[in-house]
């Protein structure tokens, strides 16, 4: 324990007992059994890819997510995302993120498929200009980050929001598909990290894991690996804490 923990001693962001930010009691409210929905049309899938019937050549191939979002996620994320901005709580997020997909015999499963073992590459989603300067960081980029160090899988910020959206909080299926509709492009790939090839005809040519915190609709994550897959992707999978 560092002097900052005596100074400010960390509390349980859902029940406010102090020793660390989830305590034990709070733990066992986590569910690790996220709902496994196709994307493209929000009905069960029981292997967390896309339904054949939906599968369009610019779709997304499907999701995996580490928690269910229950009241007790809710809180952990808000307090991550918003004030007071506990960037620290990365150390406890990152951990049950990685706990639990690898633990995901599917996501094992499209990982370590000689097909695509080499080439993955996680792409945060972007936040907008407006929220990344009132925040100070991307919640999906430290997550991106601190996933990479324990799976060994790098990080590339491939995607920039072309304009300002709404929060998706609140809005309706319709309303959160129009609401990110063209609002991805691909940042100039002739500034990609010269370890991860993406110049020329195939453009970038990854396997990519998309990280959000939480998937509702799949509505960002979609139009993302729309965008991703137009300039040469591969597999795309969106990748997130939770499943709403």
């Amino acid at each position: 324990m560092g002097i900052t923990d005596y100074i400010f001693p960390k509390k349980c962001v859902v029940c406010k007992k102090q020793g660390s930010y989830l305590c034990e009691n709070c733990f066992s409210f986590l569910s690790f059994d996220p709902k496994s929905l196709c994307l493209l049309c929000n009905q069960p899938t029981f292997n967390n890819l896309t339904h054949p019937r939906c599968k369009r050549k610019y779709a997304i191939d499907g999701c995996f997510s580490a928690l269910s979002y229950n009241k007790t996620v809710q809180k952990l994320i808000y307090n991550f995302k918003y004030k007071p901005y506990l960037t620290d709580l990365k150390n406890v997020l990152t951990d049950l993120f990685y706990e639990s997909i690898i633990q995901n015999e599917q996501f094992q499963t499209q990982i370590k498929n000689p097909s695509t073992s080499s080439g993955w590459i996680f792409v945060p989603i972007p936040l907008s200009n407006t929220k990344l300067r009132k925040r100070g960081y991307n919640q999906a980029e430290i997550l991106a980050s601190e996933l990479s160090k324990k799976l060994k899988i790098p990080v590339q910020n491939l995607l920039k929001r072309t304009r300002e959206t709404k929060t998706q909080v609140g809005l309706t299926n319709l309303q959160r598909k129009l609401n990110v509709k063209e609002a991805f492009e691909i940042i100039n790939l002739k500034s990609s990290i010269p370890s991860i090839p993406s110049s020329g005809p195939r453009g970038i040519n990854q396997n990519i894991l998309l990280v959000d915190d939480v998937a509702t609709t799949g509505s960002t994550l979609s139009e993302a690996a729309k965008i991703l897959k137009k300039n040469g992707a591969k597999k795309v999978f969106g990748l997130t804490l939770a499943r709403d």
